[in-house]
């Protein structure tokens, strides 16, 4: 199958599939006319590659995914320790995200929203950190 084809079926755009193969993550076959020929097996990586990419893996991850994927002597154990320490990551994030919420509410809760120039969520935001 042609690019538009595998893309389509993997829901990938053309652009994602061509970065993926120019930084060596899927190898596409090519035609005697020299464009892109993709196989079932290409279709299926990816597919794989869009999920995990949907669940946040770096490439870096998906590349290390892949390989355990396609190694069938692996160890589950390499690719929970893999998931575990994105998960974690996912965990750092949402606390992170929680936070600026919080900071941010207070600042909006702060403010009048009146006509008068003096403005908390702009004070709060001029504030120099501790420790940075």
């Amino acid at each position: 199958m042609n690019i538009s084809e595998v893309g389509a079926r993997a829901g990938l755009p053309v652009k994602t599939i061509r970065y993926y193969e120019e930084i060596g993550l899927i190898r596409a076959g090519r035609g005697p006319n020299g464009y892109r020929r993709f196989a079932e097996g290409d279709l299926h990586k990816l597919a794989f590659i869009g999920r995990a990419r949907g669940l946040g893996f770096s490439i870096e991850d998906c590349r290390a995914l892949l390989a355990l994927y396609e190694d069938k002597g692996r160890a589950s154990s390499d690719v929970r320790r893999l998931a575990e320490r994105h998960l974690g990551q996912i965990a750092a994030k949402i606390a992170e995200l929680q936070a600026m919420q919080a900071t941010l509410g207070e600042l909006v809760h702060a403010c009048a929203g009146d006509g008068r120039p003096d403005c908390p969520i702009l004070s709060g935001l001029a504030m120099r950190r501790t420790g940075v």
